[in-house]
């Protein structure tokens, strides 16, 4: 099966099966390795491959992830890859009810502290990437002075730019273009504050 463009998530019950610590480091990793089988994926969050097995079929039972076609003659082996091209996850769908909302909270701040930790081992490690990545990464804060449109066309536009960047970058390596390609994370927030 194909993955299916991204996914909303609008029900408690997937939200806390993405929002468990692992289960979103697993999802994660799938999702840059396109397949992989426990085994794989256990040596990359040093657990055993048995607890990541289950976490998988966890994120299975969700419709999160979905059994790939075999990479190798080992029929023992099960492979999994995402069932979408991503999950997008929006406020408005976990407001209706206090145990949503708490649940929607939870799942929003371990996302951002995923994605700080991402960060963090990336600037611990900056040395060994040499200059040309070094001079490529950046970060940035801009504070302007937007209404909620605004807010959301740059989000919309932003996103546009990230899909355009995404397709071309994968076409040129699925034609055989992959010197000096690497996984790159890019978190965006976006959001109002008050002085």
């Amino acid at each position: 099966m194909s993955p299916e463009k991204s996914r909303e998530i609008t029900d408690l019950g997937t939200l806390k099966a993405l929002a468990h610590p692992l289960r979103m480091k697993l999802y994660r990793l799938l999702f840059v390795a396109g397949t992989a089988t426990a085994s794989q994926l256990a040596e990359q969050v040093d657990e055993a491959v048995s607890l990541v097995s289950y976490h998988l079929r966890k994120l299975a039972g969700h419709g999160l992830i979905e059994e790939a076609e075999p990479r190798s003659g080992d029929a023992r082996e099960r492979w999994w890859q995402p069932a979408s091209d991503g999950v997008s996850i929006r406020d408005e769908d976990f407001r209706d009810a206090p145990e949503k909302a708490a649940a929607h909270l939870a799942a929003s701040r371990l996302f951002v502290e995923q994605r700080a930790e991402m960060y963090r081992a990336y600037l611990d490690g900056r040395a060994h990437w040499g200059p040309e990545w070094n001079e490529a990464a950046h970060d940035s804060e801009s504070l302007l002075r937007l209404t909620a449109a605004e807010l959301a066309g740059l989000q919309k536009d932003l996103l546009d730019l990230v899909k355009k960047y995404d397709a071309e970058a994968r076409a040129r390596e699925a034609a055989g273009d992959t010197e000096g390609r690497e996984n790159v994370a890019l978190h965006v927030y976006g959001f109002p504050f008050r002085v």
